[in-house]
């Protein structure tokens, strides 16, 4: 099955189904974890394709192609690689907030409000009228909502969160038809440039600089994926912005970073500065805010001709859901995932369920990676500047097409991996803070085994200047 996931890949590419060969697969096949869904067999794919990429850019530098190696057990644990952090060998990954989470509302409906981040915490409890992060206060007061318009009033205030739907229910929502109507990722010509031969360097990706403007998990994981394969990157965040701290600290390796704050014309020329003497520009704000700062993927190709131009979003570019914001456990709620999971692997509640792993970020990550590879690869071969769009909920659509596991299978699943197992897996990595143990990249390769070249760091740890070209 994990061949048959990754032949969906290979076109995107203009591959034919003879490069399936060269990625050798290992770990077994789902139920990996407690979840119908198969997490598995498509973080496996997706890490073989970019595995693939890489290897095609190899063969740029060197007319060599290289043999991948992908164990589904390591990929499918790299879908909450926070969970295997460790500060001085005690866990150290990100926690949920408390008041995040699946509440009963009238009708016997269910809402999901996403509380991780202070301002969308702030939109729900004012929307609910609770002054304070009360979790027996907030069940009450979402009690007394029609989910349907609880979802609209918390997206009206610039919050997150959505009504729980079933799979019936959202194959008939006007988003869901707009997500069929697009592929699974896009990666189109947006400018003319001439042909850029790769930098020199001793890894698929040396020289190549990466601008990382994305936020949360799935735009952070393409950037620590490029930079895993020799990229130098370097993540953009600034003071005002609500982070997450041992987040950061899963999806930093590899990076530099640093502050610039884009309301501010010196910052915003920085920026400018950066992107030209860049490569790649990942980002995922919510359509056309940075078309304001004039940092467009039209803008930018004429600011940089030759960059490759990466946008993410949670619903994608059509339908009246195209400028809302969203996360994985949202695309979970709305799109029936919950009410599925929720249904064949019961909580300690009753009532939807999230599924044990953030398979829709992690594989978003992926996925974008291997489109900006692809991307980076035609602008060897062709030239040209290229934007490569991707979203939330056409990854979500993906894995769940991708059928579920009988439901006779799904007994006595695991709920984790041998701590062996997490060992073999995982290095150890001296940050700032500390020793930082965590997982290791999941792509094995023949010539070039992928490894981050820099530890996670604070964000703003660095100042806004790109470094001699690694190579």
């Amino acid at each position: 099955m994990t061949a048959e996931t990754l032949s969906t890949l290979l076109p995107f590419a203009g591959w034919d189904a003879s490069r399936a060969s060269e990625v050798e697969f290992c770990g077994g096949a789902d139920p990996i974890l407690p979840t119908p869904f198969r997490i598995g067999e498509t973080a496996a794919a997706s890490l073989a394709a970019v595995g693939l990429a890489a290897s095609d850019l190899w063969n740029l530098r060197t007319g060599r192609r290289q043999q991948i190696g992908v164990n589904a057990r390591h990929a499918t644990a790299s879908l909450r690689s926070s969970k295997y952090m460790t500060m001085h060998g005690k866990p150290a990954g990100a926690e949920r907030h408390p008041i995040m989470g699946v509440y009963p509302a009238k009708n016997g409906r269910w809402s999901y409000l996403h509380c991780n981040f202070p301002n969308h915490r702030d939109a729900a409890l004012g929307v609910l009228g609770v002054e304070e992060e009360d979790g027996g206060a907030v069940r009450r007061a979402v009690a007394k909502w029609d989910a349907l318009e609880l979802e609209e009033a918390i997206i009206a205030a610039n919050g997150a969160g959505g009504m729980v739907r079933s799979m019936e229910e959202w194959a008939r929502h006007q988003q869901a038809a707009a997500v069929a109507a697009l592929p699974l990722l896009e990666i189109e010509k947006i400018g003319d440039s001439p042909p850029e031969p790769l930098p020199e360097g001793d890894r698929p990706l040396s020289g190549i600089r990466v601008l990382d403007l994305t936020r949360v998990l799935a735009g952070p994981t393409c950037a620590r994926t490029l930079a895993e394969h020799g990229a130098d990157v370097m993540k953009i965040t600034a003071p005002h912005l609500p982070s997450i701290g041992a987040q950061e600290y899963d999806t930093g390796h590899g990076k530099l970073s640093a502050h610039l704050d884009l309301r501010q014309p010196d910052d915003l020329e920085t920026m400018r500065q950066l992107v030209r003497e860049s490569d790649i520009f990942s980002q995922g704000y919510r359509p056309g805010t940075l078309a304001r700062r004039g940092l467009s993927p039209e803008q930018l190709a004429e600011v940089r001709p030759g960059i490759i131009y990466i946008t993410l979003s949670a619903f994608g570019r059509l339908g009246p859901w195209a400028d809302r914001r969203g996360f994985d456990t949202v695309v979970q709620t709305v799109s029936g995932i919950t009410d599925c999971q929720g249904k064949l692997f019961p909580g300690a509640e009753p009532g939807p369920q999230f599924y044990p792993v953030s398979a829709i970020d992690y594989l978003t990550g992926y996925l974008m990676a291997f489109g900006t590879m692809v991307a980076l690869a035609r602008r060897v071969r062709e030239g040209g500047s290229w934007l490569v769009r991707l979203s939330l909920a056409q990854t979500g659509r993906w894995l769940v097409n991708r059928g579920q596991v009988p439901e006779s299978e799904l007994q006595d699943v695991p709920q984790d991996f041998a701590p062996d197992e997490v060992e073999r897996w995982s290095t150890t990595s001296q940050v700032p803070a500390g020793k930082l143990g965590h997982l290791a990249p999941v792509v094995q390769m023949s010539e070039t085994q992928p490894y981050w070249a820099r530890p996670s760091v604070p964000l703003g740890y660095h100042k806004p200047v790109w470094p001699k070209r690694s190579g």
